[in-house]
């Protein structure tokens, strides 16, 4: 196994065990006097909402990791420390993830979750960014299918693309069932919009 593959290798067990710790925060919920089962399950609606969304985030994530290091040859000091940031995140998001499922229907606690839940989003999007940036600085990381120059033109649509992400934070205040709706809509944005490899084939007129 080659230095970017140990990299992805270990990135992956991250992201797994972050992904798994997600539906352990979902509790069995106790029958109580004011109703069976059924009302137990669904008043646990919070729970499931903040489950599913971080899901997708950890799984779109992880896809576009795995999107970009197909590309990546070598590994050097200051990409290996980037990821870790990266996964550093990666691996906290189930606790603001617990917490927004805890508060989200308290109105003043809902709103600090919620920005909480937003700033944990702030550094993931930050951090793969920084990750993009350094590995089209120089482009001596990726191996020969990449336009290196044409990499380095995506910086500006990968950084617009982050912009959402703090505005989150002051959406936490207005509404938090809102701004972890509007989370979900940006996986979802990443999910179908793919980091921009470009390939000398693509890049090509």
């Amino acid at each position: 196994m080659n230095e970017s593959g140990r990299v992805e290798a270990f990135s992956d067990g991250v992201f797994a065990i972050a992904i798994t710790l997600l539906i352990l925060e979902i509790k069995v919920p106790k029958v109580g006097e004011h109703g069976g089962l059924w009302h137990g399950l669904g008043a646990q609606w919070p729970s499931y909402a903040a489950y599913a969304v971080s899901f997708l985030v950890i799984g779109i994530m992880w896809v576009n990791h795995h999107q970009v290091f197909t590309y990546v040859a070598r590994v050097d000091r200051t990409l290996m420390f980037l990821n870790l940031l990266l996964l550093m995140v990666v691996a906290a998001v189930p606790w603001p993830t617990a917490m927004l499922a805890e508060y989200l229907r308290e109105d003043g606690a809902s709103h600090v979750a919620a920005a909480v839940y937003s700033l944990v989003m702030v550094g993931h999007a930050f951090t793969f960014q920084a990750l993009w940036w350094h590995l089209t600085r120089t482009g001596h990381l990726f191996d020969a299918r990449v336009d290196a120059e044409a990499a380095r033109r995506t910086r500006a649509r990968f950084a617009l693309g982050s912009l959402a992400y703090p505005l989150s934070v002051g959406l936490a205040f207005v509404s938090a069932p809102l701004t972890l709706a509007a989370h979900g809509l940006l996986a979802l944005y990443y999910g179908f919009n793919q980091i921009p490899v470009p390939t000398r084939e693509t890049a090509a007129p």
